[in-house]
C-alpha cells in the first residue's frame, strides 16, 4: 500500500506539474499547429490573437509539413511529461510543445514585417551550427571573414536552397538553455515540391503563407507557436489556456 500511495502521489505531482503550465499571460499572439498523431508529417496551422473576449482566429487555417517521422516532445516553454521521448539531433521529427518565436532570416535585402521583428539578410558569413560538439551549437553567428574551416563552411546558412530563402526561428532548445544533441536549427521555412516533401524537423508551408505569417508576427505581442498532435492538443487545451 505504501508503494501504491507513493506511486499515486508521484503521478499526481507530475500531472499537476504538466497541467499547471499555461500560455504566458503577456502572449497575445499564438500560432497553433495540430497534427493527426505523433507519426504524422502533416499539420494544420491557425494564427490566433488574444483580446478581452479570449482567443480569436485572425483568418482561415492553412496546411504545412513537419518532420519526416512526425513529432516528438521538444524543449520550449512547456513542461515535458515524464518518461516520454524527446527531440534529438537527426531524428527527423518536429519538436512538439509551446515555443517562443524568434527573428527572421532571408536572402532578400528586406521583407514585409513588423518594425519590431529582427531580420537578417543572409550572406555567406551567416552561420548556424548543427554540430552538437560545437560551442556554438544551435546558435546564429555572423563572422567577419569568408568561411575557412570545415565547421564554418558546413554551418553556412546560405546554401543556394530556395526553400530556406525566408525563415522564421522557432525557439526550440534555444539560447541560453541549449542542451547539446537535443535538436537544432528549427525554423518555419518554404516547403519543397509544393508540400510534397516532409522535413528534417522544421515546419514548412507555401511561400505565400510563410510571407503572410512573417508579416503578421508582432514581437510586442509575445508570439508563441503551439505544435501538438490532436489528442494532446485537446488534453492540454483548457489547462494551458490554448486557443
Amino acid at each position: 500500500m505504501k508503494h501504491l500511495a507513493f506511486f499515486l502521489l508521484t503521478a499526481l505531482g507530475l500531472l499537476t506539474h504538466v497541467s499547471g503550465f499555461e500560455i504566458p499571460s503577456n502572449s497575445k499572439q499564438c500560432l497553433v499547429g495540430v497534427a493527426s498523431g505523433w507519426d504524422s508529417s502533416y499539420v494544420t496551422l491557425t494564427l490566433y490573437e488574444r483580446g478581452m473576449s479570449g482567443w480569436k482566429a485572425t483568418g482561415p487555417s492553412w496546411k504545412g509539413r513537419l518532420g519526416q517521422n512526425g513529432l516528438v516532445w521538444g524543449k520550449g516553454l512547456h513542461p515535458v511529461p515524464a518518461g516520454v521521448k524527446t527531440k534529438k539531433e537527426g531524428d527527423r521529427r518536429a519538436p512538439a510543445g509551446v515555443f517562443d518565436l524568434g527573428g527572421a532570416w532571408g536572402y532578400a535585402p528586406s521583407i514585409k514585417k513588423s518594425p519590431n521583428l529582427s531580420y537578417v539578410q543572409v550572406t555567406d558569413r551567416c552561420l548556424w551550427y548543427e554540430d552538437p560538439s560545437s560551442p556554438h551549437y544551435n546558435m546564429f553567428r555572423q563572422i567577419d571573414h569568408a568561411p575557412q574551416t570545415t565547421a564554418e563552411k558546413k554551418a553556412q546558412m546560405k546554401q543556394g536552397d530556395y526553400a530556406h530563402s525566408l525563415k522564421l526561428f522557432i525557439a526550440h532548445n534555444a539560447y541560453p538553455n541549449i542542451t547539446p544533441g537535443d535538436g537544432s536549427s528549427i525554423f518555419f521555412h518554404i516547403w519543397r515540391n509544393g508540400g510534397g516533401s516532409a522535413t528534417f524537423g522544421c515546419t514548412t508551408m507555401s511561400e505565400q503563407n510563410l510571407k503572410r505569417l512573417v508579416s503578421s508576427v508582432e514581437p510586442k505581442k509575445r508570439p508563441v507557436y503551439v505544435l501538438l498532435p490532436q489528442a494532446e492538443y485537446q488534453q492540454y487545451k483548457a489547462a494551458w489556456k490554448l486557443p
